[in-house]
């Protein structure tokens, strides 16, 4: 038996919460037996704006009443930050530094469910000789994908780029299929190229099997490989503008011509600043989601793995985020930085000049783990025009190159014609071989 993605969610979903609220009935739902009704029931934790919070899931009640058996206890530590969280392990990562905000049992191995499709748009996004408007004919295997789908039919066919929409927004193994075997020919060679991709990224403790997330023991990773890919996956604008889409109208080839995606990532629609990332569940893993965030300047990744109200989770998480990082100025644009000398020139040196403004993201307001190191020429040879990029301001946290800023020349200088100008602007040519 085949799912499709559910019909209400996003702003329905919502209308749906206040009207709860209003007559006081929370309904109760059956224990999922499938990702698909499992995901939709994670939903139904919908958001109040009256009261700020969301409306828990019934495992607990269930579990009371013997309708579905308890999960061990989650471990808390004594110096838990959030105790109130509920997932098994957790994570907030700032994007820029990668600094770790708050963590629970990050490096803990967890099967990702449909957070893998995180590592499955990073890989395609990044095969060469694959584009966009690809025309791709959906698969038998493809097509007789069950859970969370976008509806293919073997023969079917879309554009590369709305499958990457389906997969994404309401999580399609169909279509994820469809894309690893269009990328990599199939989908065990498409998974051995994501876990090498997760490899170079810096996540050490993550192997793929597959490229939709469907239950494998020896497909898993932890919290903080997860944060670490995602962050990854920021650095690309096509990534960042497919996670942060709220809805997509992809057209199809037969009636109705058209196929409605809304993005089953609640916090799309209720969080200020909310930009991803994916949602996923399966029996082993629990219910996961990965959710990002950026204001005044600073992005934040939030991953909750197996967690009882994943929602409640990230919103606590994202906040406690946000209150520990700052965005900071460090360079205005325009603003002198260095000044270098000028071989032959009719001025000695030249100011050079921030091209744009930085904007740093600050953990904890300690500026201390950042350095700056310019690099520019010792001198450079008359003539300079205004603008001409002569070196850039490098900051890095912790070592680690994180951000960089062109410097300009900020005025012009013309050429010195004198005997002496020659002489020194032939003496900045034999430097600079030997330099």
């Amino acid at each position: 038996m085949r799912y499709g993605h559910r019909a209400v969610r996003g702003k329905a979903a919502l209308l749906c919460a206040a009207f709860l609220l209003v007559v006081g009935v929370a309904p109760s739902f059956a224990a999922p037996e499938t990702e698909e009704e499992a995901e939709s029931r994670a939903e139904r934790e919908f958001f109040s704006a009256e009261s700020g919070e969301l409306f828990a899931d019934e495992r607990q009640k269930d579990s009371a009443t013997g309708g579905e058996p308890e999960a061990p206890p989650v471990y808390i530590p004594p110096d838990d930050a959030l105790p109130k969280v509920t997932a098994r392990s957790a994570v907030v990562m700032d994007a820029l530094t990668g600094e770790v905000l708050y963590q629970r049992g990050m490096n803990d191995r967890r099967y990702p469910a449909s957070t893998t499709k995180i590592m499955t748009l990073i890989t395609a996004l990044e095969t060469k000789g694959i584009s966009f408007d690809d025309a791709v004919a959906a698969s038998p295997a493809a097509a007789a994908m069950e859970g969370s789908t976008m509806w293919l039919e073997q023969g079917d066919r879309f554009r590369l780029e709305e499958l990457y929409y389906g997969m994404m927004l309401v999580s399609g193994n169909d279509a994820a299929v469809a894309v690893a075997e269009h990328a990599a020919g199939s989908v065990p060679e498409f998974a051995r190229r994501m876990t090498e991709k997760a490899r170079a990224i810096g996540a050490e403790h993550t192997q793929f099997t597959n490229s939709c997330g469907l239950h494998d023991p020896r497909h898993f990773t932890t919290a903080y490989d997860l944060a670490l890919i995602t962050v990854y996956g920021y650095k690309n604008p096509a990534f960042r503008q497919i996670v942060s889409t709220k809805e997509r109208r992809v057209p199809l080839m037969k009636p109705p011509f058209f196929q409605n995606l809304e993005n089953e990532n609640m916090l799309l629609w209720i969080y200020p600043g909310a930009n991803g990332v994916k949602t996923g569940y399966t029996d082993a893993a629990g219910r996961c989601v990965v959710t990002a965030a950026e204001r005044d300047g600073v992005q934040l990744v939030s991953v909750v793995l197996d967690a009882v109200y994943m929602w409640n989770d990230s919103i606590a998480m994202l906040d406690y985020g946000f209150r520990n990082v700052e965005g900071r100025d460090v360079v205005k644009k325009g603003e002198h930085i260095a000044s270098v000398p000028v071989a032959g020139g009719d001025r000695e040196t030249v100011a050079l000049a921030a091209k744009d403004t930085l904007r740093l993201s600050v953990p904890h307001g300690d500026m201390s783990a950042y350095r700056r190191e310019i690099k520019a020429p010792r001198s450079v040879e008359a003539p300079v025009r205004r603008g001409d990029k002569l070196g850039e301001a490098v900051y890095y946290y912790r070592g680690k190159k994180v951000a960089s800023v062109a410097l300009t020349a900020d005025s012009a200088v013309g050429r010195e014609n004198s005997f002496i100008a020659g002489l020194s602007r032939l003496w900045h040519k034999i430097a600079a071989l030997f330099a």
